[in-house]
């Protein structure tokens, strides 16, 4: 079976994470540090917060931005729920943003109209969150102008998208946001094992994450309310949880960085021999190429298949031992988004889900298998005369 994506664990690795187990600490230990300086350096961001997973980062940064059951959330449809969830999980009212309808990155007209009849309605929302789906940046600079004019927080969700660029800005230097979220997940550009992060430039936010990540506890005696106390004093000073990442992760997490360039060279070579082998077959319609403006990290090699066809393209290729996959289902679709109001159908979004298959792509697909992979889609689409 030929994955449509999974890790990349060297020796070096297994050796990173094997010493940390010899090791004093195995939690709350250096090694995070370590981590989120070097993530932090990276993408040129000021500050980081090492989590558990990224669904935990989105829910930290949701919280330092102070949502409530009273505020409203914009979130790109076309994406995994916890882009979603983790506005819920405060009680704030969520609606989507259709997205464009050949790459299923969010469709900024939209967000714009949106917000001119929020603003009508005086319901603007707190917070945006920006999808990079697959790794492929969405336009930064016009939705930075939108939250300049109508004064809403904007979340970079770039759980695919380390590595990625945008106009010269790496996607997590919140050049143009709050704050972004990276996932860490086996499947993601680097992996932890599990694992996510939270990058800001706002000092005030970065406190408020990091307490928020570890049960709103502060250790730091220059922060504590009650600062005449013994050494061994510590304050919980907000309602937190127990969201840390482990010394282990971390380990991992430094020495995947490590190797980061040699990841996303090999992807984007990989991205390069699929656009070659498919662009011939005009059935199919394939993700933009990388530009001076935009620079993806390539987490996923989607593709739109004829109207009607790809749930007989997905189940073909799944029984001849290509596991392709789909990505996403619009969130305001799954039951419990449907059970909470009557969400419009988003034409740009329905567009892009009937048609869309991630194809293989990860740093260790051998080429003779993307050829062999893209032979048989392209065959498959011929005899079916898709």
């Amino acid at each position: 079976m030929i994955p449509y994506s999974t890790q990349t664990i060297e020796d070096e690795d297994i050796d990173a994470v094997k010493n940390i187990l010899r090791s004093p600490f195995l939690t709350c230990g250096p090694t995070v540090t370590d981590f989120e300086e070097q993530t932090a350096s990276y993408v040129n961001a000021s500050y980081a917060v090492a989590v558990n997973s990224c669904t935990s980062a989105l829910h930290i940064a949701m919280m330092a931005l102070g949502v409530t059951d009273s505020d409203r959330v914009f979130v790109s449809a076309i994406s995994f729920v916890a882009s979603a969830n983790c506005a819920r999980y405060l009680g704030a009212d969520v609606d989507f943003i259709d997205t464009d309808k050949f790459t299923g990155n969010l469709d900024v007209n939209h967000l714009e109209q949106m917000l001119i009849d929020a603003e009508k309605q005086n319901r603007l929302p707190k917070v945006v969150v920006a999808v990079h789906l697959s790794g492929r940046p969405v336009d930064l600079q016009r939705i930075y102008e939108l939250k300049i004019k109508y004064g809403f927080y904007l979340i970079e969700d770039a759980a695919h998208a380390l590595g990625a660029i945008y106009k010269g800005h790496k996607i997590g230097d919140c050049f143009f946001s709050d704050i972004t979220v990276f996932s860490f997940h086996p499947v993601k550009i680097i992996t932890t094992a599990e694992g996510g992060m939270c990058l800001t430039n706002d000092e005030t936010l970065y406190r408020k994450m990091k307490l928020y990540s570890s049960h709103g506890i502060e250790h730091d005696k220059q922060f504590l309310i009650n600062k005449d106390m013994p050494n061994f004093y510590y304050e919980m000073q907000s309602l937190g949880y127990n969201y840390r990442m482990s010394d282990v992760h971390a380990a991992l997490g430094i020495s995947q960085l490590s190797r980061i360039e040699d990841f996303l060279s090999k992807r984007r070579e990989l991205a390069k021999e699929w656009e070659e082998l498919l662009s011939s077959d005009k059935n199919l319609t394939l993700p933009p190429a990388d530009s001076n403006d935009s620079v993806s990290s390539w987490h996923l090699y989607q593709v739109g298949i004829p109207f009607g066809k790809r749930d007989f393209v997905y189940n073909t290729l799944r029984h001849r031992g290509i596991c392709v996959q789909v990505h996403y289902l619009p969130i305001y679709k799954h039951p419990y988004y449907q059970s909470i109001k009557n969400y419009p159908s988003l034409p740009g979004a329905e567009y892009f889900f009937e048609r869309t298959l991630s194809l293989p792509l990860y740093p260790k697909l051998k080429k003779l298998d993307l050829q062999m992979c893209a032979a048989t889609l392209l065959g498959l689409i011929d005899e079916k005369k898709l």
